[in-house]
């Protein structure tokens, strides 16, 4: 038995909510990289994971989203690499305490391999350089999170599985009128398949759409594959206010989502931009009702 599915053992785990939307309540300014507050800020990103833990997320992430050489590089921060990811796998393992397992997050490179912007072999130098940063910090698992490119995906798989740790996988579909493609054309189906034969340990879905494009796209996911499927919507679509981006999804509507989630075969549910601890609060009662 792997580890996701001793974890699992209970059933569903509820994980976290949105960290950038949180980052930017507590200072983080328009175009400085949040990642690079790991370093500038520990306190503030370890703020962020303790709402999420004392909020009940059972599973927290890592501020390593946008961690990879080649992103960093271009905000000036390429030597640091190591010490972001390092520092962000602390940070959540501190908040968590030993209440919830840090699961690594690692997005995309930004660059399209189709359009030759990244070679796939530069692509996975920067995923392994993240990924053992990250496993050597002590992260329980690696989660490769808000893919498009079903290439792009492999490519990170590859370099995180050399760590030996869980790896999920987990697409943003965004696309199309019922949002269930990604902006590169995968559809559920595709990227279950596609991982499940890559080795993945859980595929999913996240960001891209609000959590009632979600129920189709978990079935969907279900049907294709055996493997734990990974849930976080967004708090519905962004929106204008006031010169703000704002998001109008309550965090009781969202949980209402949690039973038909289960159903369609969710094991991990939490909540991607917009979303706060308030939202994950929300579905842990949904989860003790359920």
């Amino acid at each position: 038995m792997g580890k996701l599915d001793q974890w699992l053992g209970g059933g569903p785990l509820i994980s976290d909510g949105a960290w950038g939307t949180q980052l930017q309540a507590l200072g983080l300014e328009p175009g400085i990289i949040p990642d690079s507050w790991n370093l500038l800020h520990p306190e503030r990103v370890q703020q962020v994971a303790q709402g999420y833990v004392d909020a009940g997320s059972q599973v927290i992430l890592t501020n390593t989203f946008r961690a990879n050489s080649i992103t960093l590089a271009e905000a000036g921060l390429g030597d640091q690499v190591a010490a972001i990811n390092r520092a962000g796998a602390e940070i959540s393992q501190r908040a968590a305490a030993g209440r919830a397992l840090v699961f690594a997050s690692i997005g995309p490179t930004g660059k399209m391999l189709m359009m030759g912007e990244v070679t796939a072999e530069a692509a996975k130098a920067a995923f392994s350089d993240q990924a053992a940063a990250l496993a050597d910090a002590g992260a329980d698992a690696l989660l490769i999170e808000t893919m498009s490119d079903i290439e792009e995906a492999k490519v990170a798989l590859d370099a995180a599985k050399a760590t030996g740790l869980p790896v999920i996988v987990s697409f943003a579909f965004d696309t199309g009128r019922n949002k269930d493609r990604t902006m590169m054309g995968v559809t559920p189906e595709m990227a279950a398949q596609e991982m499940e034969a890559a080795g993945a340990d859980a595929v999913g879905a996240n960001c891209g759409a609000g959590v009632e494009n979600f129920v189709a796209v978990c079935a969907r996911l279900k049907e294709a594959c055996s493997l734990p499927i990974w849930i976080k919507a967004n708090a519905g679509l962004p929106q204008m206010k006031d010169g703000q981006i704002a998001y109008n999804t309550s965090a009781d509507y969202f949980a209402s989502h949690y039973a038909p989630l289960v159903a369609a075969g969710a094991s991990f549910i939490g909540g991607c931009c917009g979303t706060s601890p308030e939202f994950i609060a929300a579905l842990v009662k949904a989860r003790i009702a359920a």
